[in-house]
């Protein structure tokens, strides 16, 4: 069943939430790390989960269905790196770990660090 399997609003227009889960997908990608709110976290988990899963076919259509999604040649080059490529290449998904550390001071928001394993 398909259920509930649509994307959370996170309170933000289109635009802007998909900017934001581009931009976080991007830091994920370049620092390994990333700290940011549980909802936050789970959505920017699911898009990079998809992206290293087409980046594995290693192919030209699969670079082009990247590139839809991010728009940043230096995040291309590392996810069809070689160093990726093989550390990703027998795991079947589970890219990302999401690691609950706390709450934010000013807000109370529940903050998690999200990294690739």
């Amino acid at each position: 069943m398909r259920h509930r399997k649509g994307n959370a609003k996170l309170g933000l227009p289109t635009d802007q939430r998909l900017a934001l889960i581009r931009n976080g997908a991007r830091s994920l990608l370049i620092h390994k790390q990333v700290q940011t709110t549980d909802r936050r976290a789970h959505e920017i988990s699911k898009y990079v989960e998809k992206m290293i899963t087409v980046a594995k076919a290693n192919t030209v259509f699969s670079r082009r269905e990247v590139l839809k999604f991010v728009s940043d040649k230096e995040v291309l080059k590392i996810l069809f790196s070689p160093e990726m490529l093989e550390k990703y290449s027998s795991i079947k998904g589970g890219y990302t770990r999401i690691i609950k550390s706390g709450i934010r001071r000013g807000d109370a928001a529940s903050v998690s660090v999200l990294e690739l394993i």
